[in-house]
């Protein structure tokens, strides 16, 4: 479990195929890290399988490069990053799986005054979970949905946000990890079999 604040932003260092999957090498200012734990890499859970001082290594098997962005990710790339949450942190941002949902595409990055506009473009079937003000991750960062757009939302990035993640580094075209809220997907998931006799229930 992540909340979606960013605690480091990694780079890759290596790419390499192996027979654990596509293997990352990451640099990170991360100490004391573990066999077996695990640490969300643009919003993804992964297991880092070996570390050292500085660097640590996670694989991706075949159906999570197809559902996420690492297929494309190469050497010199940053990497938002974020430890599981132990007990006893502080919820800051909102309760992540590391599950990403969708893969977006950026349409459009904008300054407006003191905050960064980026539009992207999300199926139709995730936006009935896209809330005004509500939470969305969007490579493992805790945001809030600025406004719903037609086919999409619109987040609003503070400097905060631009200076200590690699969100800072999005450009149009650029395709992202989005997890939608949780709580939405289980409510849509339980509400879902009563949904038909409400919306459709004859009129007399």
């Amino acid at each position: 479990m992540f909340t979606g604040l960013i605690t480091d932003v990694g780079t890759i260092d290596r790419v390499q195929t192996t027979a654990a999957g596509r293997e990352f090498v990451m640099r990170t200012a991360y100490g004391a890290l573990g066999d077996g734990e695990s640490i969300a890499c643009d919003g993804v859970c992964l297991t880092v399988r070996e570390h050292a001082a500085g660097s640590f290594t996670v694989a991706a098997v075949v159906t999570t490069l197809e559902r996420t962005t690492l297929g494309t990710w190469s050497e010199s790339r940053r990497v938002n990053l974020e430890r599981a949450l132990a007990i006893g942190d502080r919820l800051g941002g909102h309760i992540l799986q590391g599950h990403v949902d969708a893969v977006a595409e950026v349409v459009r990055v904008a300054q407006r005054d003191d905050a960064w506009l980026v539009d992207l473009a999300l199926g139709d079937e995730w936006m009935p979970l896209m809330v005004p003000h509500g939470s969305i991750a969007v490579n493992g960062v805790s945001l809030t949905v600025n406004e719903r757009l037609t086919g999409g939302v619109q987040l609003s990035l503070i400097e905060y946000t631009m200076r200590h993640t690699a969100l800072g580094d999005l450009r149009v075209g650029d395709r992202v990890n989005v997890e939608a809220d949780v709580v939405g997907k289980y409510v849509q998931q339980l509400a879902a079999a009563h949904l038909p006799s409400i919306v459709h229930r004859p009129t007399s």
